[in-house]
């Protein structure tokens, strides 16, 4: 299962991070791009070699880097903005050439709540933004995936399928974020079963309804019982980012999030 570091993003940074992880047995990592935790703007050569050595001195690797969503907008409509998205997603698939990543999460972006743009202008922002990223993308070999995120334009996982369709591109695939689907009270393992060729990554983590949280297994609505079953018919638990955002005791949090998975019958 791949550890997320979300829980470190305020007290270490992310080498550190998972450094603390993988001398705890952990051996691969989902890390967040936010400063100071991660970011490739303040993070020279020495110290993104020095982070490369650090995984293969601990047998480490980080599967993906998340490019974030709340300072990027891929389909503003304004032109400038959706450049500074791009060059910014840029940075991140340079570093995860870097770190040898292979997945790059992506938000497609929001509208004004307001007066909205239209989803056709949207969408087109969008497409012309992915025009650049997309082949920048391939060539670094490198899969961008789209999330299920309640704040963006398209928040269900049939918003997110008619994107990924439209594109057609083995490049873009979909991570599909159970809590972030339960919060919208869409079903995680019916959604995760009919739409498994398309996702790339699961992040697990519980709500409630009231408060979108990441929080304990068990402690919101998420039925796991049932997400266990869907992800062995449809993928594997390696494709599976455990994203229990705690500051407190990360690593206790963690520990704790995988002993009751196994209690509910996961197969860690």
């Amino acid at each position: 299962m791949i550890i997320n570091t979300f829980s470190y993003l305020w007290s270490s940074t992310a080498i550190d991070a998972i450094r603390e992880l993988a001398r705890a047995g952990f051996s691969e990592f989902e890390v967040p791009i936010s400063s100071p935790h991660c970011w490739p703007n303040e993070m020279p050569p020495t110290v993104r070699s020095d982070g490369q050595k650090m995984l293969e001195d601990h047998t480490a690797r980080v599967r993906s880097l998340n490019a974030g969503g709340y300072d990027l907008n891929l389909a503003s409509p304004a032109r400038s903005m959706r450049q500074k998205s791009i060059d910014h997603i840029k940075d991140v698939i340079e570093l995860s050439v870097d770190w040898s990543a292979t997945d790059v999460v992506i938000s497609p972006g929001v509208r004004r709540p307001m007066i909205s743009p239209s989803l056709e202008q949207t969408r087109g922002w969008l497409y012309e933004s992915l025009g650049q990223l997309i082949p920048f993308a391939e060539k670094a070999g490198v899969t961008l995936l789209f999330e299920n995120t309640p704040y963006c334009f398209t928040p269900t996982i049939e918003e997110l399928k008619g994107i990924v369709d439209e594109i057609d591109s083995p490049q873009v695939k979909i991570v599909y974020d159970v809590a972030n689907a339960a919060y919208i009270e869409e079903d995680p393992a019916k959604a995760l079963l009919s739409n498994a060729p398309l996702i790339g990554l699961v992040h697990i983590s519980d709500t409630g309804l009231d408060v979108w949280g990441h929080d304990p297994i068990g402690t919101g609505v998420v039925n796991f019982e049932q997400l266990r079953d869907a992800v062995e018919a449809t993928s594997n638990v390696g494709n599976v980012v455990l994203e229990i955002i705690r500051a407190e005791n990360p690593l206790g949090e963690i520990n704790k999030g995988l002993e009751e998975l196994t209690r509910r019958g996961w197969r860690i």
